[in-house]
């Protein structure tokens, strides 16, 4: 933890291959000193059927789920990180953006824990 998922569709790639718009990812949430790095997790999912405002335009869009207990400053300079280096990445995806849900310490378990 934490998890960074990204959605987005399939015709990104033609600017960036998946591994290196995972390493980006990674690296801005490295940026933010808010992570120790080897708990930071990316994944992609991409999409060929699609609709955005009903109508077919690329877009990404980060789901990021963080362990409780960052404020929400923390957390909003998160999102401007990365959402601003996707853009600059991206300048042609008219939809970029980022959410961030925090995880329950009291209601989390991983393989470790049990």
């Amino acid at each position: 933890m934490p998890h960074f998922v990204m959605d987005c569709s399939q015709d990104i790639f033609v600017s960036h291959d998946e591994a290196f718009i995972i390493e980006q990812l990674f690296l801005q949430a490295c940026a933010t000193n808010l992570f120790d790095e080897r708990d930071i997790k990316v994944r992609i999912n991409s999409f060929e059927k699609y609709s955005v405002g009903n109508k077919r335009e690329p877009f990404i869009h980060v789901f990021a789920s963080i362990m409780q207990g960052r404020t929400t400053e923390q957390k909003a300079m998160l999102s401007q990180q990365v959402v601003s280096k996707l853009v600059t990445l991206f300048p042609n995806v008219p939809n970029i953006a980022m959410n961030i849900s925090d995880f329950e310490m009291a209601t989390y378990c991983n393989r470790t824990m049990v």
